[in-house]
């Protein structure tokens, strides 16, 4: 039984012992032999197939689709070419996650929790008055657009819901779990845990600093929004929660945009 946890399989022998006085934590009774895993930071089959591979995968369709992103913002000189530029970086973010998720469906990385809205809510809010102090800090004012439709279509909705929905699951599940996947057994569990948060967070600044390096307010909020999401994700290894704190987060800034081109039109 010395490694049950580390490679998803068990003998016949230790599966039969075990069933009768429950499952380990993470592991669920199959078939009264065979245990099927509920839980993919305890390893896996599925777990086991986003390796280096989709890592690689990964890292190669978004820095494709960075730099195509950046020909188009450069050579089209169209009101459309921002949006045109973040559809070919969602492309670039789609593709390693339909990789991934068709090798396989870490157990457990989907299911939904009623604590998922909570973290998203506390959490997203949190972060925002943590950027909100640090904003005044470093005495950065707060962006301002036009309240039209078009800002509605190309800013809104995409930083609203699109966005932090593809970067949650680009950056993380297909990273972050390709990363874990990959140190869990040579480093071990907390180890591998520490190693998938800082990839994860260290490559979701990056694709923020593509058009020049953040001022330093802004990046101390993203590299916060990083952390906080691929922590929760590890501390409960599901994937909603992070979602619905990064939706939370840049919502509360639209909302903040809405509400200063408001105040401003009515004066």
């Amino acid at each position: 039984m010395q490694d049950q946890l580390s490679d998803g399989h068990s003998s016949p022998t230790a599966d039969t012992a075990a069933a009768p006085s429950g499952a380990e934590e993470g592991v669920r009774p199959h078939r009264g032999r065979r245990r099927r895993r509920t839980d993919w930071r305890l390893g896996g089959t599925a777990v086991r197939a986003w390796n280096g591979s989709v890592l690689i995968v990964a890292l190669v369709a978004l820095g494709a689709a960075i730099f195509t992103g950046s020909l188009v913002n450069l050579l089209w000189e169209s009101p459309w070419a921002p949006l045109a530029s973040t559809a070919v970086l969602w492309v670039g973010m789609i593709v390693p996650v339909a990789v991934a998720f068709r090798r396989g469906r870490p157990a457990g990385l989907l299911r939904f929790r009623p604590a998922d809205l909570v973290y998203g809510l506390a959490l997203g809010l949190g972060l925002r008055v943590i950027d909100g102090w640090v904003t005044d800090a470093a005495s950065r004012p707060l962006p301002t657009a036009d309240m039209t439709p078009s800002w509605l279509l190309t800013d809104a909705v995409p930083a609203g819901l699109v966005g932090p929905v593809l970067e949650e699951f680009l950056f993380r599940t297909v990273i972050l779990i390709a990363v874990y996947s990959l140190l869990r057994r040579p480093a071990g569990r907390p180890a591998a845990a520490v190693a998938a948060i800082l990839v994860s967070t260290a490559t979701f600044i990056l694709i923020h600093v593509v058009d020049g390096s953040l001022p330093l307010g802004e990046s101390i909020s993203v590299g916060a929004v990083g952390l906080v999401c691929a922590t929760l994700v590890i501390l409960t290894g599901r994937i909603w929660g992070a979602v619905l704190v990064h939706i939370v987060y840049n919502a509360t800034m639209l909302l903040l945009i809405a509400a200063g081109a408001a105040l401003s039109g009515g004066q």
